[in-house]
């Protein structure tokens, strides 16, 4: 890692009427940096997420992408991002190839740049051999790596990943993270990582925010957080300090629709 900042988030605030989804909240992470985002259902993580992107437009404070502004240097700051999001949001009837180089071509990439790229990404997802059927067609597992594999088409500087393993088997899990391990090692990809998997944050993650009501109520390296809190696992301290185990989680994001999520 570097001296420069790969995101600079300072006194984010973000309201929906009289709910305060984000209440001041800083966050800084290095280029780089493989950061991970916990929190409880509800805290804000997928609000800050949407600030970042600029799907969602900040009540108070300031967004910076490797220097630039979210709002003023809107273009500039997107061009840096690649973003996996948590719900599906693209053509699902269309050929997963087709969706790929649709996003090349948001990036700028010519067609056959495109096509070169997007083929290379599904030999690295084992999906080339998918690559004309549409995206419905695709198991659960599978969609979520189509999802990755078009945010990365971009070659982006930045990688959001809002929960990239749920609903993935162990063996693509391992492999999903042996990926991600090496854009971030060896291709300097800096990653923002939201996810409920504890283990995963604890394996990857150079350093780990914990967010709780719209504020980062921790934040440090893993095995900082162990020792400050003098716990045994991620998991306990997540739960000393929210208050929620991550079943009790899981349970709640079953019962919640996206659109209830601030």
């Amino acid at each position: 890692m570097n001296g420069m900042l790969a995101l600079d988030v300072q006194g984010l605030k973000k309201n929906y009427g009289h709910v305060e989804a984000l209440r001041g909240l800083d966050l800084h992470i290095p280029q780089g940096e493989f950061f991970g985002l916990l929190g409880p259902n509800g805290a804000g993580k997928s609000t800050l997420i949407h600030c970042i992107v600029g799907l969602t437009r900040a009540s108070h404070g300031d967004v910076r992408v490797f220097g630039f502004h979210t709002v003023h240097d809107f273009l500039q700051a997107r061009q840096q991002i690649g973003l996996s999001p948590q719900e599906v949001n693209l053509e699902r009837v269309f050929p997963i190839e087709t969706l790929l180089c649709f996003q090349g071509g948001y990036y700028g990439l010519a067609q056959g740049q495109a096509r070169e790229r997007a083929q290379s990404l599904l030999r690295q997802f084992k999906l080339y051999e998918k690559r004309r059927d549409p995206f419905m067609k695709l198991s659960g597992g599978m969609q979520k790596r189509v999802l990755i594999a078009r945010a990365l088409m971009g070659q982006p500087k930045l990688l959001i990943l809002d929960e990239p393993t749920a609903g993935l088997d162990v063996e693509l899990r391992y492999e999903l993270w042996s990926y991600l391990r090496r854009i971030n090692r060896e291709e300097g990809v800096t990653i923002l990582l939201t996810t409920h998997y504890i283990d995963e944050a604890e394996l990857l993650c150079d350093r780990v925010g914990v967010i709780h009501h719209g504020q980062m109520i921790e934040l440090g390296a893993p095995q900082q957080l162990l020792k400050k809190h003098a716990q045994a696992t991620l998991e306990d301290v997540f739960v000393t300090l929210t208050g929620m185990s991550i079943q009790q989680i899981e349970k709640s994001e079953m019962a919640t629709t996206p659109q209830e999520r601030p």
